[in-house]
Order: structure tokens, then sequence, then C-alpha cells
């Protein structure tokens, strides 16, 4: 699918452009990877680490602010990867103009470029703060997943197709609990702070985070929400997976911050399909029809809920240490 294609990754230096670029050149023959950013430095050393590959990787410097900027940069591109998001709860609660102008006014930037540059299929990245959002950055990801699935009424047949992949916190990445807890071990720290000991989190690796944005690229018709099916668990299991006999210390819920993360909520169950290994959420919009299910898939039961809290799959302490030598290893 993607052999002699362009492609584009909004905010492609970050740790899922690494993956996705990895990705991509192993499993692909692409004529372009645009690499899409603002951070010159980043860009140089990213540069660095794939000069085999010099031919078919292309840094633009840019801000999906900038819509003049990215409609330059789309110019002949086949697919794009929007990546590019102000993410840290709190620099968006202190901040709350930039995560505006980035994660909202930059969704419409991509929006209206792919449009305008006739671009095949444009895939989102969300995340699970943006369902009942309770923060400032989940309100602005909630306003740009209905901005994407939205736009395909703008999209005249043949047009691109527009649509969101939505998973949580990736096990190991920046932001995540994973390096926090590292960074306290490795300073001999023989407690571990936990917010309330109730949590629980889903456990995603870049790696499945990826292989999911593929099969929306294969797949999507226009307006759906793809969510990957992966198991959860406790952060007390957590801690004690990475300091056995830790002591951990409840410190109280942040402000922000949720008990679980929900992938999908009970008022979404009535457009939900479930499939083997994902499930996609469908939009509810005059232009779309049942016709458009993908095959394969059985819709949810009335009320169904795809919570870290009541998910089947919890993994085990063991099961974490486990994930920890494997999942991060590939990062």
């Amino acid at each position: 699918m993607l052999n002699d294609k362009v492609i584009l990754i909004t905010g492609g230096t970050g740790s899922f452009g690494h993956h996705f670029v990895d990705y991509v050149l192993a499993h692909y023959n692409p004529r372009k990877i645009i690499i899409y950013s603002r951070d010159e430095f980043k860009q140089f050393n990213m540069a660095n680490e794939y000069k085999e590959h010099a031919k078919i990787l292309r840094f633009f410097i840019g801000d999906v602010r900038d819509e003049a900027r990215l409609r330059m940069a789309m110019n002949g591109v086949d697919y794009v990867i929007h990546a590019a998001a102000l993410k840290q709860v709190p620099a968006c609660e202190y901040n709350p103009n930039e995560a505006i102008k980035t994660n909202i006014n930059g969704a419409m930037n991509v929006i209206s470029a792919a449009l305008e540059n006739g671009v095949k299929k444009v895939v989102a990245l969300s995340t699970d703060k943006a369902v009942n959002p309770i923060n400032l950055y989940g309100g602005t990801k909630l306003v740009s997943d209905k901005l994407f699935c939205a736009a395909n009424s703008y999209s005249a047949e043949g047009g691109p197709a527009f649509s969101v992949v939505r998973y949580g916190n990736v096990a190991g990445s920046r932001g995540s609990v994973i390096p926090f807890f590292q960074n306290l071990i490795d300073q001999g720290e023989t407690e571990l702070p936990i917010t309330d000991f109730r949590m629980t989190r889903f456990w995603i690796s870049l790696e499945q985070g990826v292989e999911l944005v593929i099969k929306a690229l294969e797949e999507s018709l226009g307006g759906e929400t793809f969510i990957s099916k992966i198991p959860s668990f406790r952060i007390t299991d957590l801690a004690e997976a990475m300091l056995p006999g830790c002591k951990p210390k409840e410190i109280g819920i942040r402000e922000g911050e949720k008990l679980h993360e929900i992938m999908v909520t009970r008022e979404d169950s009535m457009f939900t399909y479930e499939y083997e290994k994902h499930y996609i959420i469908y939009p509810h919009y005059n232009w779309w029809g049942r016709s458009k299910v993908l095959p394969g898939g059985t819709l949810v039961a009335p009320g169904f809920e795809y919570s870290s809290g009541e998910n089947k799959d919890f993994l085990t302490v063991e099961q974490l240490r486990e994930r920890l030598k494997t999942d991060l290893d590939k990062h």
C-alpha cells in the first residue's frame, strides 16, 4: 500500500515518528517520507540517525499553526499522519491559548491543506483524554477528533479520507509513568509515589500503535475511530514489577487526572463494532451509512464501555516485568 507513495508525518521527530519510519522502511518501499516539525535540532539528530535513507527522508521545518507552510509541504503527498500536538496536561492548563492554537487550529490547517492538495488519506492520532475530557488537553483533542471526522463531509468523491486512531500513553514514552518511576529507582528511592491505589491504565507498545495506524491507512473509508484491544494494568502492580518489595505511597490524584482510561463510552456503543484485535467507532452523520461498516465486525452490546478499569484482560506483575523487558527494548 505504501510502496512508491509519499508520506508526511507532522510532529515526526517524536517517539511515534521514529518507530513509524522504522516500520515503513522495514515493510514497504516508499518514494518519500516527509518529517514535518518545528524543532531543527531534533530534525538534525534524526537526519543523522537515518543517513542511509537520505534519499527517502525529507525534513521540513514548519508548524501546524502555519497553513501556508502545510499546503506547500503536502504538495504531492499521498498519506498524512498527524502526530503533532501539545500533549502535557499541566502545560496545556497553564497555556490554554497555545494548546488551542496547536491542537485545534493546527488540526483545521492540516485538514485544509490535505483537501487542497488531494491527499488520499489522513490519520490523526488521538488520546484517551479526549473521551469525557476533564482537562484542557483532552478538550482540545476531542475537538480535533470531531474536526477530522467531520472533514469527510467536505471531501469530494476521490478526495481525502480522514480517520482517527485513539490510544493512551505509550509504554515508556515521555509523559508516561514508567520513566518517572525508573528515574526514582535510579536515585535509590525505596518508595514510589502513586496518586491513587485504585488507578489503572492500558498498556500499548509503540509497535502496536504504529500497526493500528497502518490498519487505519489500509482500511479507513472516512470518519472512523480505530481503537486497539490491549491489556490493562494496575499502577500498584507496575510499581511492584519495577521495584520488587517497594513501598507505594499514595499522594492523591492530581488535577485533570482520571482513575481509569476510557476509550469507548457507553454513548458511543451504538456506533461501535468489535473486531478481532480492535474496535471501530463509526461516525454518525447523514453522509455516512451502515453499508460502510467494514466486514468482520460485530456491533457491541448497548451500554458497552471500554475502560482500563473494567477490561477483561489485566497484566500480572510477572507479565508486566516481561513487557518492560520486551516492549521497552524496542523503543
